[in-house]
């Protein structure tokens, strides 16, 4: 009993030194708790004799209660305390001026493609979609594509279980196209593809746009000029250059690349067109007679010729984007110059 002023005077002690809520239960365990030192002292009153019990416990019960109301006065203040800290860090000056909301934007090659479509369709051309889990035979086999193509090996396509695939380009949006419509037509099937490939100008999801025209009298003229009319719209460059140069496609034949003039030197060289002055920007060529017979398409009485060009690629020429992989990484920062 000697120890009960020490005790009370330590435990108060220790109720003043700690700042938050959690300490104080802590220091209320050391003295109140089942060890705590004021909780041994009610233990041991019964060696006391029987005269003398009763008004040591009395003498605790009072330490114990001037400790728990200190203990209740400890945690308003502690709770005061944290709550002007919080209302200290949250506050707002009411006199500054407001913030607006932030405004987004169209992502860049949702730009480029919805410009595609208005510009082809401003010459007569619909847009055809597709499914991007494609057969064999849509991506393939119907585009006269032979079985021992390196296209169709695993280093190129993502096969999927079941035997389909992801669709390596937009032609089997076409080939759907023809076979369930009659020619005359012309349209343009823009999407998304898939290939096994990964770097700076690659990506393995890419758009691609493909176009088609079938009809009783097109010629590759028709092709070159309908090309051509394009770029120099797409690029607002009346002047702007664009060559054919032969190549070879499965599904076409004729076949040839498509070159245009460097929009960043005018043709006078630069590294961007590793100072060749052109740069190449798709493939085309007039649609093999095979590719017709397996759509049921007279190939007699109807042709007509097809090209494919990448938006993603068409994009980073317009905005002068050198690295592909910026388009996709989705850093705010980049894509904020483009709202």
């Amino acid at each position: 009993m000697d120890k009960l002023d020490t005790i009370l005077q330590e435990a108060l002690a220790a109720f003043a030194a700690v700042d938050t809520v959690a300490l104080l239960e802590q220091a209320k365990a050391r003295y109140l708790g089942k060890s705590g030192a004021l909780t041994e002292l009610l233990k041991q009153l019964g060696k006391l004799p029987a005269e003398e019990r009763r008004e040591a416990g009395a003498e605790i019960n009072r330490a114990k209660d001037a400790l728990e109301q200190a203990l209740r006065a400890r945690k308003d203040a502690i709770l005061e305390l944290e709550l002007q800290r919080q209302l200290a860090s949250e506050s707002l000056d009411v006199t500054l001026p407001g913030r607006g909301h932030g405004s987004g934007g169209l992502h860049p090659a949702t730009r480029t493609l919805e410009r595609i479509e208005q510009l082809f369709r401003s010459i007569g051309f619909a847009v055809a979609e597709g499914p991007e889990i494609e057969t064999d035979f849509y991506n393939f086999t119907a585009l006269n594509t032979p079985e021992d193509h390196p296209a169709r090996s695993m280093h190129d396509t993502f096969y999927v279980e079941g035997g389909d695939l992801l669709r390596t380009h937009t032609s089997p949006i076409q080939v759907r196209y023809m076979m369930n419509h009659q020619p005359p037509f012309k349209v343009i099937a823009p999407g998304r593809v898939y290939r096994v490939d990964s770097d700076a100008t690659h990506s393995p999801m890419f758009h691609q746009v493909e176009g088609l025209w079938i009809d009783e009298y097109i010629t590759f003229a028709d092709l070159k000029g309908v090309v051509a009319d394009f770029l120099r719209r797409f690029f607002e460059q009346d002047d702007l250059k664009v060559r054919f140069r032969p190549s070879f496609f499965p599904f076409t034949e004729p076949s040839a690349e498509i070159d245009m003039g460097c929009v960043f030197c005018g043709g006078a060289g630069c590294r961007v067109c590793s100072h060749t002055g052109w740069l190449e920007v798709g493939g085309c060529g007039m649609v093999h007679p095979n590719v017709l017979k397996h759509v049921n398409i007279d190939s007699q009485r109807y042709q007509g010729f097809a090209f494919g060009m990448g938006p993603d690629r068409l994009t980073m020429l317009r905005y002068g984007v050198n690295d592909l992989r910026l388009f996709y990484e989705n850093d705010l920062r980049f894509l904020k110059q483009f709202n």
